[in-house]
């Protein structure tokens, strides 16, 4: 593997040019990390930040007193990164790191990240305009309502096509198609019995023709049905992600407002 092909690949690095890549890969480190280690933990003072190469980690946020729960932040797959921010603060880690599968992961140090950027502004520039694009989204996200119908959304922009494919699906999985064929199939043994001659006589070849045809035509049209809801799941999932986790900003926001609270009112003289 090289290391400039695979960040150039890399959504922080995948701006910069190939001769800026090359002279960033030189200042990387693959590191071998084994199934759950750390990483490193939150409280740890940063000074670099991570490409994940294969293997897979979990970033989240350890249980304490304050928060008696464990909460996942995200999985860091090959390709994703993490702490970044290290390369410009001294500041501690806000988020604990551990290797869920045996994984590389290339390392980026702040002072070598320091010698690149001194030699190279432009690409400085250019990985910091990407930066400053992640801050605008989150922003965006802060800043907008996240609940959001997107069930109703997804249903508005159906075409004909589909919402036929969904009526078909909603009718096939009810008692009410179950009895409408029965009584077709029973209406064409009548009439085939009594009519002479018979339209379609035993072993009623044409109709069984026309109820293969029907199977044949449903099997597509139910399994494009359940891959739309594959996607009204996915696309509520990924709400309830964003709900969840603007809640969690807004509480944390509350608590730390009642703390400071809590310090004026302890510092006010009796």
């Amino acid at each position: 593997m090289r290391i400039a092909e695979f960040i150039a690949q890399t959504a922080l690095f995948d701006t910069l040019s190939q001769p800026d890549c090359e002279a960033l890969a030189e200042k990387m480190t693959l590191r071998s990390v084994r199934a759950g280690e750390t990483v490193f933990q939150k409280g740890d003072v940063g000074d670099s930040m991570f490409i994940v190469v294969t293997g897979a980690m979990q970033i989240f946020l350890p249980a304490d007193e304050k928060n008696p729960v464990l909460i996942t932040l995200k999985e860091a797959i090959a390709g994703d990164y993490f702490g970044e921010l290290s390369l410009f603060d001294a500041k501690p880690r806000s988020a604990t790191v551990v290797a869920t599968s045996v994984s590389e992961v290339l390392e980026l140090k702040r002072l070598d990240f320091a010698d690149y950027i001194g030699r190279t502004p432009t690409a400085a520039m250019t990985i910091m305009a990407e930066l400053a694009e992640r801050l605008r989204e989150t922003n965006a996200m802060l800043s907008q309502r996240a609940a959001r119908d997107v069930v109703k959304e997804l249903d508005d922009k159906l075409t004909v096509g589909q919402r036929l494919a969904d009526k078909v699906a909603d009718l096939n999985g009810s008692w009410s198609f179950i009895f409408f064929l029965a009584a077709i199939t029973a209406g064409w043994v009548v009439i085939n019995v009594f009519i002479r001659p018979p339209i379609d006589q035993y072993p009623y070849a044409f109709f069984n023709l026309v109820l293969a045809v029907l199977v044949a035509m449903q099997g597509p049209l139910i399994v494009m049905s359940q891959n739309r809801q594959s996607v009204k799941d996915r696309a509520q999932a990924e709400t309830d992600y964003r709900v969840n986790l603007k809640n969690e900003i807004g509480i944390e926001r509350i608590l730390s407002d009642v703390e400071k609270l809590r310090e004026e009112v302890r510092r006010k003289p009796h």
